[in-house]
């Protein structure tokens, strides 16, 4: 009997301490700021390769990057010859092109956000992150799935009104075990299904292990692909805001 009432006050006890783990779940909203943030950190500096994959031809485009927080991106084409020099850089809601071949800054209207970076599959926005998924949409998890071999969160990201955001809508398939963006869907403003980018071969970049290989494909063009390498990545290194500027873009090297 007394063996009975201490198993009681036991289980008692232990479900005491269990229901108030339960409900302290991760909300949509904290698993993408949590995704976003593995994939950013506070800065970030690497070099990648675009792979632009065409029916007949390929090319390669290789490059610098340098990020800081939402407000601030920078890339530097180092390849090929015909583009090498070329500068891209987001600063809060702006993003500017310097082209050295013609000594030019241009500045980039929202309206070319949805156009295709370097003829390649992806935006201008996707590139330098015009918009936040954190900050400019609307979350909400919708159920678990499996994507190639991870149990995923699949969430559901609406743009908020008046966010300047390119995208009607956005789903994302996080990893559970390790708040990886594993797969997106990408939809326009009909809710159509627009591009679709999945990740793949995951490798350690010193303070946390990121995919290395991204691969975006529009659905509506078969045989279409854009392939992102990342070679290096390193972050949380300080960076001053005045690295993102224009006078910068023009002697970056």
């Amino acid at each position: 009997m007394i063996k009975n009432k201490i198993a009681l006050v036991a289980f008692i006890f232990l479900m005491i301490i269990i229901t108030p783990l339960a409900g302290q779940e991760l909300t949509a909203r904290e698993i993408i700021a949590k995704a976003d943030k593995k994939n950013r950190g506070k800065t970030s500096v690497g070099t990648m390769e675009m792979k632009i994959v065409r029916p007949g031809w390929e090319r390669s485009v290789e490059m610098k990057s340098w990020s800081k927080g939402d407000d601030f991106f920078l890339i530097y084409i180092t390849a090929p010859a015909k583009e090498k020099g070329q500068v891209f850089l987001k600063r809060q809601k702006e993003m500017w092109n310097w082209v050295p071949s013609i000594e030019r800054m241009i500045k980039l209207p929202p309206s070319m956000m949805m156009q295709s970076w370097m003829g390649s599959d992806f935006t201008n926005d996707d590139l330098v992150k015009q918009s936040s998924i954190v900050k400019d949409y609307d979350q909400t998890l919708l159920n678990d799935e499996v994507v190639r071999e991870k149990l995923c969160y699949k969430i559901q990201l609406d743009p908020l009104p008046e966010a300047p955001v390119v995208w009607g809508r956005i789903i994302s398939w996080v990893t559970k075990d390790d708040f990886i963006i594993w797969k997106t869907e990408y939809y326009d403003e009909d809710i159509e299904l627009v591009n679709e980018e999945n990740a793949y071969d995951l490798k350690d970049f010193g303070d946390r292990v990121l995919p290395s290989r991204m691969e975006v494909f529009p659905v509506d063009k078969p045989g279409n692909k854009t392939i992102i390498l990342l070679k290096e990545m390193k972050f949380n290194t300080p960076i001053d805001d005045d690295f993102f500027s224009q006078q910068n873009m023009k002697i970056m090297k």
